[in-house]
């Protein structure tokens, strides 16, 4: 038996078409060496079978394949130029902890086709296998470009550590640059074992491995044009035996017409069919061209609550009909499927549906939604979201407004600048102020919903402080709906709106913003966020992740807040950090995060984001802050450092600091599943995080430790903590209960993320001949849970080279004396011995000087 391993490529359109014949070749060559060296590497166990090359829209037709269920947004490599100056450095980016997936590769079409890298990162192909470790194994890199050394008691480089790789440890030939991967694969699962003692890498090989693989072929790699041009998409909005009130379907066409007029792209193909027991066709596909084809769709949504039972299979198979007659196959399609009913039979379907080739994407409406849409979604490689019937959410509007085509056309993209609402008394009002960016504005629209008869008084001021009222927005009564979009451009700065509630009882009224790049060639600030799984066991802890972005740089310095909404209790919010501690895994890398455990009940949960940052200067990553291809300067060779080419500069001084524009993002993240959650009450589960920060530096014989402070449940709330040291690391690693305690009665712990700072003496350095010790921390919480052990610190005496050596020797008076007595006795030999030898020297020369006279 054979197994394989699949990989989908995305070409980002940021590549010149001439490249396109060149730099397909160079990717088939690369994943060609990859393979093969992989193939050997495992024991013959793993290859790559087969590539799926997702090209840019932009490309010429000619001839390409259909995507199935490759998109943009899921694929495990991607080329593109980055957008701040990295440099050519393959890196993989990761969210997760050691032992779980990465996100994607990146390379840049540089690196793929200009052979002089190959002298400074190795070979593509073994720079490609270094890099799949990190995505797949999630392996992350031994190396630390900070502190590349260890440092003595001496204040000297411990040459043990010495960065060179000799070849049995590190490459196989001299050109090769490569650390972690240049030897064999099992090889190096033990010495990441080692490193990473509860990360059990070698486990992950179980799922390739039946049976060694007896033959090899290169991979074949299939070149697909992306869905833009091909997509199809279908609008099935369900017929349901729940009651739906007119509220209910109001709603639902309020985000169904914002997704038609604002966010689908143009050039899309759309459709709409609804279906209760039967499906019915609304409209065949049209292609948006023009704003009265957008229109024009949007008047096909129904209008009147639907009766009858929910048959979902009926209108997927209505919609894949639709969507066949348009181009003879179903294959790229992407069908967004809203249900508010139960349907029993919708695993029937299944098998047929996942075999099609179409995306499909759910969108579950109230707690009688079918519980099986979210495996449809996930089987088809579709996104999930879930709306719950509280007339105070705007969660339906968010849903449509997350759903856009996986080309990775993120210039045509629409983008949610503001969502927010709420129920307002009568004659009150909220509003906000939301930043337009310099990296949006095109296509920039204020909507504006409500419940009553009348809408509510609509303020809005732009930043050159004109006014825009009710009569500026077109108003819709009967949808309840006042849309505003801004001619050209929308002016970069702060908008800030008003609305207020003129009706005599509450009501709830929300504004949403959506707007696109407002130019081709910059990409947009985005956001993107997600939980660590779509399905949670209780008491499993969840994470909270949100990317921003500008292009593939990370975007640093944002205020990010996370809300969380289960089907009936009240919403949890958090705050999500990138400082590199708690469930944040690197510092400063744009990936936002917070661990989840409140959880209120079984059942459905949405989270949404809102992302904000004022103007202000960052200071910008220098190098890229993933796990990435290690520059070597050189290699041992025959016992000799061999100097490899210097390292291409990376970044240049001006692009150290950049003043970057305040922003307003919101974004949503989709839907999750919790079950097995107990009765109350709940009794405590959840220790402290691991400290993943802790650092020691030393001032004469004070060890100053440092650290993010852990929580009491996780990374919320405040915990104790327990410090030892060791003269050796692996007991503090292996035994911690046994190394020597620190008295930690002056400590006063922080809140969870606020930096911590101890100061404390260690015997060792008072009393033995000590100038190394180790530290490491652990989080105890009220209900005594521990954390686990964290990074272990090493903490460095600094000793004076005259120090060092009266340190290293007692000496009394007799000592002394003695020690003086035998240096002036050689003192005396000495001079005796030379007084003899200038005797003996002139002797010799009266008595030549004689016999020259005879």
């Amino acid at each position: 038996q054979q197994i394989t391993q699949m990989l989908c490529f995305i070409i980002c359109s940021c590549i010149y078409h001439q490249k396109t014949v060149f730099l397909v070749g160079e990717e088939e060559e690369m994943i060609t060496e990859a393979s093969f060296y992989l193939f050997n590497a495992t024991q013959r166990r793993v290859y790559f079978q087969n590539i799926k090359i997702l090209i840019p829209a932009t490309w010429k037709a000619n001839n390409y394949g259909k995507p199935q269920h490759e998109t943009y947004e899921k694929a495990e490599v991607i080329v593109a130029a980055p957008f701040w100056k990295h440099g050519d450095e393959p890196y993989t980016l990761q969210y997760g902890e050691c032992g779980n997936m990465g996100k994607y590769i990146h390379f840049t079409p540089n690196f793929l086709v200009n052979d002089y890298l190959i002298d400074v990162y190795g070979s593509r192909g073994r720079a490609f296998v270094h890099e799949w470790a990190h995505l797949r194994w999630g392996v992350f890199d031994e190396y630390d470009n900070e502190r590349p050394f260890y440092i003595t008691g001496q204040n000297q480089e411990d040459v043990s550590q010495f960065p060179f790789p000799s070849p049995q440890f590190g490459c196989l030939s001299a050109a090769c640059s490569l650390f972690s991967f240049s030897v064999a694969f099992f090889s190096l699962f033990q010495l990441f074992s080692f490193h990473f003692p509860h990360c059990l890498l070698s486990s992950n090989l179980s799922q390739y491995s039946a049976g060694p693989i007896l033959s090899f072929t290169a991979p074949y790699a299939g070149l697909v044009l992306p869905h833009l041009c091909l997509a199809s998409f279908s609008s099935l909005l369900p017929e349901s035996t729940d009651p739906i009130t007119d509220d209910r379907i109001n709603r639902l066409r309020q985000a169904a017409e914002l997704y038609l007029l604002q966010i689908v792209e143009d050039s899309s193909y759309v459709g709409i069919v609804t279906f209760n027991n039967e499906g019915e066709i609304r409209t065949q596909l049209l292609q948006i061209v023009n704003k009265d084809i957008r229109k024009q769709l949007a008047s096909y949504l129904p209008t009147a609550p639907p009766t009858g039972r929910t048959n979902i299979c009926a209108g997927l198979q209505l919609g894949f009909e639709v969507i066949k007659k348009q181009d003879g196959t179903i294959y790229g399609s992407e069908i967004i499927l809203l249900t508010g009913g139960e349907d029993r039979k919708i695993i029937e379907c299944f098998s047929n549906v996942i075999n099609s080739g179409s995306i499909i994407h759910t969108i579950a409406l109230g707690s009688s939604a079918a519980k099986e849409v979210e495996q449809l979604a996930h089987e088809t490689g579709g996104l999930t979201f879930f709306a719950s019937d509280r007339l105070d959410s705007n969660d339906l509007i968010d849903s449509f407004s997350g759903i856009s085509s996986g080309t990775g056309d993120t210039f045509n993209h629409s983008i949610q600048i503001e969502s927010a609402g709420g129920r307002i008394e009568n004659y009150k009002q909220f509003g906000r102020a939301v930043t337009i960016d310099s990296t949006v504005g095109k296509d920039t629209f204020f909507v504006v919903t409500w419940q009553a008869a009348e809408p509510p008084k609509i303020a809005l001021l732009d930043p050159s402080g004109k006014n825009y009222t009710n009569k500026d927005f077109e108003v819709d009564k009967v949808l309840r709906v006042a849309r505003l979009q801004i001619p050209g451009i929308a002016e970069v700065g702060e908008w800030t709106y008003a609305l207020m509630n003129t009706h005599l009882s509450p009501q709830v009224l929300t504004m949403t913003v959506t707007s696109r790049a407002s130019n081709s060639t910059i990409p947009a600030i985005t956001v993107t966020a997600h939980m660590s799984s779509d399905r949670n066991k209780y008491p499993k802890p969840m994470v909270v992740y949100a990317r921003v972005s500008q292009g593939l740089s990370p975007v640093l310095g944002a205020n990010v807040t996370a809300i969380i909404k289960p089907e009936n209790g009240n919403s949890v919010i958090l705050e999500l950090l990138d400082n590199g501690a708690g469930s944040d895994i690197v510092k400063n890398d744009g990936v936002y995060s917070k661990y989840f455990y409140s959880f209120s009940e079984n059942g459905r949960y949405n989270l949404k984001v809102h992302v904000q940052r004022a103007n202000k200067t960052v200071r910008l990553q220098p190098t890229v802050p993933w796990s990435h291809s290690m520059y070597m300067p050189g290699y041992i060779e025959n016992g000799k450092i061999q100097m490899n080419p210097p390292r291409p500069s990376i970044t240049s001084n001006e692009d150290i600091q950049s003043t970057v524009g305040g922003f307003s993002r919101t974004a949503s993240g989709g839907s999750f599943i919790v079950s097995a959650i107990p009765t109350r009450p709940y009794i405590d589960v959840f220790p402290p995080c691991k400290i993943t920060d802790l650092d020691a530096k030393t001032a004469d014989d004070t060890v100053i430790l440092s650290w993010t402070a852990s929580g009491d449940d996780l990374d919320e709330g405040q915990g104790i903590y327990e410090i030892r040291t060791s003269e050796s690391p692996l007991e503090l690693r292996d035994n911690f209960d046994n190394a020597i305690p620190v008295n930690t009665s002056t400590l006063t712990p922080q809140r969870a993320g606020y930096k911590e700072i101890f100061l404390f003496k260690p015997e060792a350095f008072a009393a033995e001949n000590i100038t190394t010790i180790y530290v490491a921390v652990r989080a105890i919480d009220k209900s005594s849970l521990c954390s686990d052990i964290s990074n272990i610190a090493q903490a460095v005496k600094l000793v004076p080279p005259m120090d060092y050596l009266t340190a290293n020797a007692e000496y009394n008076v007799s000592t002394i004396v003695l020690l003086g007595c035998g240096l002036l006795t050689a003192i005396c030999l000495i001079i005796s011995a030379i007084i003899c030898a200038l005797k003996k020297k002139n002797k010799v020369i009266v008595t030549k000087t004689t016999t020259k006279l005879l």
